[in-house]
């Protein structure tokens, strides 16, 4: 397979800056809209008075879970065929699209359970959207970087998407939140039928859309040239393609095959950091729910700072001295945690966990982005999806596992570094990337 044309010759600012404002936008929808703020509002307003057995935060996970499985379905053919029709930033525009479209039609969700489907069938289309598009986004790494600069400009992107969520929840939470009665935020928008959450979603897809333009403009899109036969393939022959390419792969680079395994168990684990920090917070460790908002603030800032620093350490030794590094940590803090008590405990110990939370993410993201052959960035961050996907329950099992079998919310601690362990254990077996590969 030839080198293509394009790959890894962009190293502008004007270019990074445009890639990883795209990091920045995106937190509108990590943040704001599946983490913080709308899916808040969908289980405990507008899904309040759901009638029936099942209640709103299970038909929640249940549209999540179908969510999931489709992005795993579709993740790796559709990097593959990114990569073969050499659009990846046309894919990158049209999926963006679809999810600002989709975060802004969720202002129409209003705070009564007849809503409750419209909302989350948005929240499913989106959520499918948003991971499909960060297929070719991670695939553009290797073109907005050198062998030499991978690290700290995946680094630059993650902490993007960190300060991004950062500022966009201060401007919700002040702005159309904060306060008591009929009437929140400085703007002292009303709460009838949910306006103020309504305009959050408003604001939080304006701010997507207008941050994920630079990148459509700066970064060149591959050459046509670089498309592939497969660009001709249909929907279920870009299945036989990817069966006969991961046979290729399996013979031909293990090493890559243990990463995504490794990886897909390790981020795992440190989603579940972040899925179950607020609960453990709040019930385990005496911090007021008013103050957990404040916490998530400053966990976004250390884990920023993290990945920006460890991003020269990922240059200078390689991403999987920063990954096991990091693990190694996030499960001594881990431990910690489990036998101290306090919100002062809480505060340092947790938040010198989530330091290494970033570079984690960072790493094993540039780790990917070595690996890849030329030109098959797309189909590799694809599968890169998937795997993370096809054990995305192990984490939230296993907590919910050790905090019934101990009857201790803090047991649960016990099953997201059990996943960290596994994972950085099979990460040691893989066999690191060359800094800059002839």
């Amino acid at each position: 397979m030839s080198t293509r044309a394009g790959i890894g010759a962009a190293t502008s600012r004007r270019q990074v800056t445009s890639w990883a404002l795209w990091d920045w936008g995106s937190s509108a929808f990590n943040a704001v809209i599946l983490t913080f703020v709308f899916s808040v509002y969908l289980t405990d307003a507008v899904g309040k008075h759901l009638p029936g057995q099942i209640s709103a935060s299970t038909w929640l996970g249940w549209s999540l879970g179908v969510a999931g499985f489709l992005v795993a379905v579709l993740a790796p053919i559709s990097g593959q065929r990114f990569d073969a029709t050499a659009q990846r930033k046309r894919s990158l525009g049209a999926l963006t699209a679809v999810t600002v479209v989709a975060m802004a039609a969720m202002s129409l969700v209003k705070d009564n359970y007849h809503y409750l489907w419209f909302g989350l069938l948005l929240l499913g289309i989106a959520s499918v959207m948003f991971e499909l598009a960060q297929v070719p986004y991670f695939a553009m790494l290797r073109q907005v970087s050198t062998p030499e600069t991978i690290g700290r400009i995946s680094g630059f992107g993650w902490s993007m998407g960190y300060f991004g969520g950062i500022v966009l929840l201060l401007v919700s939470y002040f702005g159309f939140i904060a306060g008591h009665g009929n009437r929140r935020g400085i703007l002292h928008i009303t709460t009838d039928g949910g306006t103020n959450i309504r305009l959050v979603a408003l604001v939080a897809a304006v701010w997507f859309a207008v941050f994920a333009i630079p990148v459509l403009f700066a970064v060149p899109e591959l050459p046509h040239a670089a498309a592939e036969p497969e660009a001709r393939t249909g929907f279920f022959g870009s299945y036989r393609v990817l069966w006969r390419d991961l046979k290729d792969l399996w013979h031909v680079d293990r090493r890559t095959v243990g990463f995504l395994i490794a990886s897909a168990l390790f981020r795992d684990g440190l989603a579940g950091v972040f899925t179950f920090g607020a609960v453990l917070a709040v019930r385990v460790y005496g911090i007021s729910a008013a103050d957990v908002l404040l916490f998530g603030i400053a966990a976004n800032v250390v884990a920023a700072l993290g990945a920006v620093v460890a991003g020269r350490f990922d240059d200078a030794l390689g991403p999987k001295p920063v990954i096991v590094v990091s693990l190694a940590a996030m499960i001594l803090l881990g431990v910690v945690l489990l036998v101290v008590s306090g919100p002062l405990m809480f505060w340092i110990f947790g938040l010198l966990l989530c330091l290494f939370v970033g570079p984690s993410q960072s790493a094993s993201r540039s780790f990917m982005a070595r690996l890849s052959p030329p030109g098959r960035e797309g189909q590799m961050f694809g599968l890169y999806a998937t795997t993370g996907r096809a054990v995305s329950f192990l984490a939230p099992t296993l907590f919910g596992f050790f905090t019934f079998v101990f009857d201790a919310d803090r047991a649960g601690i016990v099953g997201i570094m059990l996943v960290l362990g596994v994972g950085l254990a099979a990460l040691l077996a893989v066999r690191a990337p060359e800094l800059n590969p002839a």
